[in-house]
């Protein structure tokens, strides 16, 4: 599996679940919705694992979700998780569903911001304690994607600019 499974950095979350038919669409494999269910269920908890309990946090956006491969009722998935970029009160969690039986690439990955927040739901800055891994071939694709995303100046501005201009 192109060597996945070298130097798995200590914050990395391995989650897995059974695609069941609840979860399927019209054609017996994996629904959208439920696909975006789980790769954000495992990009919160890894955000979570590495805020620890001093963490608060709430989904900021979606940076970027990717599917590849059709998956069917039946199949258990793995998915791993790391933090990929932390700053004052903003984490980026970075998340792969590893490859299925029979295949080299994996079946999707993400990219998922997370606010940290206190009790009035207002940005704070993160625990100190967060650690990034963004070493190594299986997070190397996702920490380029989150490169070229940088460039890209977030919705929030875009709204900005527009009431201001009238």
């Amino acid at each position: 599996m192109l060597g996945y499974n070298a130097g798995m950095p200590a914050s990395e979350i391995t989650s897995h679940r059974l695609v069941l038919p609840a979860d399927a669409n019209h054609y017996g494999t994996l629904y959208a919705g439920s696909l975006l269910r789980y790769a954000l269920e495992s990009g919160y908890a890894t955000a979570c694992r590495a805020t620890g309990p001093a963490g608060n946090l709430v989904l900021r956006r979606v940076l970027s979700l990717e599917c590849r491969r059709s998956v069917p009722v039946g199949t258990l998935v793995e998915i791993r998780g790391v933090v990929l970029q932390a700053r004052r009160g903003y984490l980026v969690a970075g998340v792969v569903g590893m490859p299925l039986a029979d295949h080299t690439l994996p079946w999707m990955d993400g990219l998922f911001g997370f606010a940290q927040v206190d009790g009035a739901g207002l940005p704070v800055s993160l625990p100190d304690t967060v650690e990034i891994a963004a070493d190594g071939p299986l997070w190397r694709p996702l920490v380029a994607r989150l490169d070229k995303l940088a460039a890209i100046r977030g919705a929030t501005g875009d709204w900005i600019e527009a009431l201001e201009a009238g």
